[in-house]
């Protein structure tokens, strides 16, 4: 580490929902900024005003609002480095472009899309399937390498749209140092002359991303590796405009991996499990992808399972706070290698996380789900009880509509398919003996309502395994909960005998 401040960036565009992908690059820039005392960036890479999505913007704040990742700075968080959104710093990059140009680094490129698309067409080959802008071609273009001066200024000054290209040097070898990979190293003769600026004069990611890591202080750039093939033309743009001392230290992460490859949009719909953070509607389509806090996760969680995509600490822990893992947390620990997501692994961890929180942090998030599934709760002290007696069983916070619900609310159905079977005139005998008692009952308290239970059995011949099952389906409905007197003693004597009666009139008439 330098004495340089650390600053990072996490630098989105607002095309669409934020992928997993994109939660993880922000959490590793997040951990390492926290680490070290430094600052964590926002800013919005907009440049593409073609592919902009209305909403996508707020979208991504809210996300990251509720992994609990919230930026230093940002358009929304403010700072002394803004604008934070790219198409509000246009003006900032035509210099830097033009400078590139009178130092023989870039040039004018006028050709038309139909006189690259007929490029295209004359230059593929066997051997070059698909042909790029690049040192072998671009002599055959219309540019200003290959156009005097007086065409050049004549086209330039006669609105005929052109872009601006980066002059690739000829076979040089491009190094840098990763955190993550060590040196890596690429030849110049396989880049091509990537566009700096556009012809509407916004730049591209190229330019921007240099110029604005460049003005913005950012000490360390970290990214996914799908952006290794572009360091070459970046790591040039330094070295031409500010010098490779002033770059930014780089690390490029590891992919998350699905079932096929690098992990998809059309993986969670395919599959089955959530590949965004939160619910994503495109505006356009109205297709609406499913995110991990609508199918229940836990906040915790899902930065929990991210981080361990991907890093360790080097021991066999796997549960950690945010406080643990900026504790904890190294470049050098990042592995090189994909990390395959695994769903059923993931909701291990939200159970995990569940468990481990204390009810009372649970609470507004269960009662917002009950509620909005038509579950009256009132009483807040009640929640918090029952949330801790059922929240082992709960894998995902959805859950907690089956494990709690009927302490609320009578359940509406009752699985007398369960119950059938077995039933007989004797087990009508005995329920109805445990309604006379529980009517006298008074104390109201599991360990006595178990006695009693028990004893009841004992006098009429049954095992108490005959009768403890029936009894927990009059309860709740089914096959599952805590256990069963614990569930009586919450919702009351009346209720309890209510619920026995109801059961062994549907029994009795079949219904």
């Amino acid at each position: 580490m330098s004495d340089k401040k650390v600053r990072v960036r996490f630098a989105p565009s607002p095309t669409g929902g934020l992928h997993l992908g994109g939660v993880r690059t922000v959490l590793y820039n997040y951990l390492f900024a926290k680490k070290h005392g430094g600052d964590f960036i926002l800013r919005i890479e907009d440049t593409d005003q073609t592919r902009f999505v209305p909403g996508a913007e707020e979208y991504i704040f809210e996300c990251l609002k509720w992994a609990g990742l919230e930026p230093d700075e940002s358009a929304r968080h403010g700072g002394n480095y803004g604008p934070y959104r790219q198409s509000e710093r246009k003006e900032l990059y035509r210099n830097y472009a033009d400078q590139l140009v009178a130092e023989g680094h870039a040039y004018y490129a006028f050709d038309t899309p139909e006189e690259l698309e007929q490029m295209r067409k004359q230059y593929k080959t066997d051997e070059n399937p698909a042909p790029q802008y690049d040192q072998k071609i671009r002599m055959q273009m219309r540019n200003s390498l290959t156009l005097d001066g007086d065409t050049v200024h004549e086209l330039m000054h006669s609105d005929t749209p052109y872009v601006i290209r980066i002059k690739m040097p000829e076979n040089e070898t491009v190094s840098f140092n990763d955190m993550i990979r060590g040196e890596v190293s690429f030849n110049t003769s396989v880049v091509d002359d990537k566009v700096l600026l556009k012809a509407d004069g916004m730049p591209t990611y190229h330019l921007a991303v240099v110029v604005d890591d460049h003005l913005m202080e950012i000490s360390h750039a970290f990214r996914g590796e799908e952006w290794l093939p572009s360091a070459p033309v970046h790591v040039l743009l330094w070295k031409y405009l500010f010098g490779e001392d002033k770059m930014p230290q780089w690390a490029h992460f590891p992919l998350i991996l699905g079932p096929h490859g690098k992990l998809s949009k059309r993986d969670g719909a395919k599959y089955g499990f959530p590949v965004f953070a939160m619910n994503w509607k495109d505006p356009k389509s109205g297709e609406l992808t499913e995110g991990f806090k609508e199918k229940g996760f836990l906040p915790e969680a899902f930065i929990n399972l991210l981080a361990v995509l991907g890093w360790n600490d080097g021991t066999e822990q796997e549960l950690f706070s945010i406080e643990e893992m900026i504790d904890k947390f190294s470049m050098d620990r990042v592995h090189s290698a994909g990390a395959k997501f695994d769903y059923e692994k993931a909701k291990w961890f939200n159970q995990e996380w569940i468990k481990k929180l204390d009810g009372s942090v649970l609470l507004p998030q269960v009662r917002e789900i009950l509620v909005a599934k038509g579950v009256d709760v009132a009483d807040d002290a009640l929640l918090g009880r029952v949330i801790e007696l059922v929240k082992d069983r709960s894998t995902l916070l959805s859950d907690f509509y089956e494990q709690a619900s009927y302490f609320f609310a009578t359940p509406q159905v009752i699985d007398l398919a369960a119950i059938q079977p077995k039933w007989n005139e004797a087990k009508t005998l005995f329920f109805q003996e445990v309604i006379r008692n529980y009517q006298l009952a008074g104390i109201w308290e599991a360990h006595e309502l178990e006695n009693n239970f028990k004893e009841i059995a004992a006098a009429n011949q049954l095992k108490p395994g005959e009768v403890m099952l029936p009894l927990r389906i009059m309860l709740v409905g089914g096959k599952f909960g805590p256990g069963v007197f614990d569930i009586a003693q919450i919702i009351g004597k009346d209720e309890t005998i209510k619920r026995i009666e109801n059961t062994l009139k549907q029994l009795s008439t079949g219904n």
